[in-house]
């Protein structure tokens, strides 16, 4: 664990360097008993790390790190099944074939990989409400395209690297689209806005059209 100031008002706890579900799991369990602490404003975890903001005026950064190097050193139960959603997904994506080849497997395999998995939220950004899911299964592990689309639809269920997303607004990017989903991920008259949350889990189900 490393531990380091991020201005004057914030401090960076690092527990690793890998998308994994367990650091993911570490990470949002120590946020979550850090919010309870005084000063502390909010404590967001990442993929491996968590951001902590707090109040100088309420309580010093030598005495925040001490706490969180004591919560460190006497770990709490680490959740790591949160919620389970089931989003259907009609695999129509114009990059699936050519996924597939590149993947050297059918599109029924890409479709079927993709679909078996039950896949963990890692974090919810870029875009509102859009999750960061994975890890996605080894044989469908692609780099990014080389050129990015300046437009990807709403609802495009997509993967690249080790993971897996569902863009929830109209925006550039460059992931292998495999298929769609008209399933609502965001709502604006909620609080929270976002149906996902980091630490839930997804599965998405193949469905016609």
């Amino acid at each position: 664990m490393k531990i380091q100031p991020l201005g004057d008002a914030a401090l960076v706890v690092q527990l690793g360097s890998r998308i994994d579900t367990d650091l993911s799991a570490k990470a949002q369990t120590l946020a979550n008993r850090l919010r309870s602490r005084q000063g502390v404003q909010d404590a967001l975890a990442s993929y491996c790390s968590v951001t902590v903001h707090y109040n100088p005026d309420s309580v010093s950064y030598q005495t925040l790190r001490s706490a969180v190097e004591r919560l460190h050193q006497k770990p709490a139960k680490v959740t790591r099944s949160g919620r389970l959603h089931r989003i259907p997904v009609i695999y129509d994506g114009p990059d699936l074939p050519d996924a597939a080849e590149a993947l050297g497997i059918s599109i029924a395999e890409v479709i079927q990989i993709h679909s078996s998995a039950t896949y963990r939220v890692f974090l919810i950004g870029f875009a509102p409400g859009q999750p960061y899911l994975g890890p996605l299964p080894a044989k469908l592990q692609l780099p990014r395209r080389s050129t990015p689309r300046t437009y990807v639809p709403a609802g495009s269920v997509a993967i690249a690297g080790r993971q897996t997303n569902v863009y929830t607004w109209p925006t550039p990017g460059g992931w292998h689209v495999l298929g769609r989903t008209d399933m609502r991920l965001v709502f604006l008259d909620r609080d929270p806005p976002a149906l996902l949350r980091a630490g839930d889990r997804v599965k998405f189900v193949p469905r016609a059209e």
